[in-house]
């Protein structure tokens, strides 16, 4: 399992050793045969700009993901979909946006960064959460993950 942490903003200061560290647990969660993501952060008019010129969306966002290919259809929405692939990628995740929600949600920047890795993660995985149907999956097996860490996110409703 590889993980590459690039920190391009410097508005915040970010534990990235420690969020590497709680990456490879949440992606071992997933049972991938190999991993190897890189994660960047960047600050909101950074992400707002590959939001534009990537996604047609002309606001910041929280994450973004880049897939090295798409994910493998599984078929069965309740299984672990990371289980035995070789997964590759990139997230590119806003600090800014990380330092305002983290204060709403009453926990540090870095557990709100490690809520937005894990939510790319999961994309690279083949889940999503743009669909009434698949929503569902995608926040339990956030939750689940998250629950790794002692963290409960309120704002993961299905």
């Amino acid at each position: 399992m590889i993980i590459n942490i690039q920190n391009r903003q410097a508005l915040f200061p970010v534990d990235t050793a420690r969020l590497e560290q709680r990456l490879h647990v949440a992606i071992a969660a997933e049972s991938p045969a190999a991993a190897e993501i890189t994660v960047v952060l960047v600050d909101d008019a950074e992400i707002h700009r590959l939001n534009r010129e990537f996604l047609d969306h002309d606001w910041p966002t929280d994450v973004i993901t880049f897939f090295e290919e798409n994910p493998e259809e599984t078929g069965d929405s309740d299984e672990i979909r990371g289980c035995g692939r070789g997964i590759a990628g990139e997230l590119v995740v806003s600090v800014e946006t990380a330092q305002r929600e983290a204060t709403q949600q009453g926990w540090s920047i870095d557990d709100e960064l490690l809520l937005y890795s894990v939510h790319g993660w999961l994309h690279l995985c083949g889940y999503d959460d743009l669909t009434d149907d698949e929503r569902p999956h995608m926040r339990r097996r956030e939750r689940e993950i998250m629950g790794l860490f002692g963290l409960s996110p309120q704002n993961l409703e299905d």
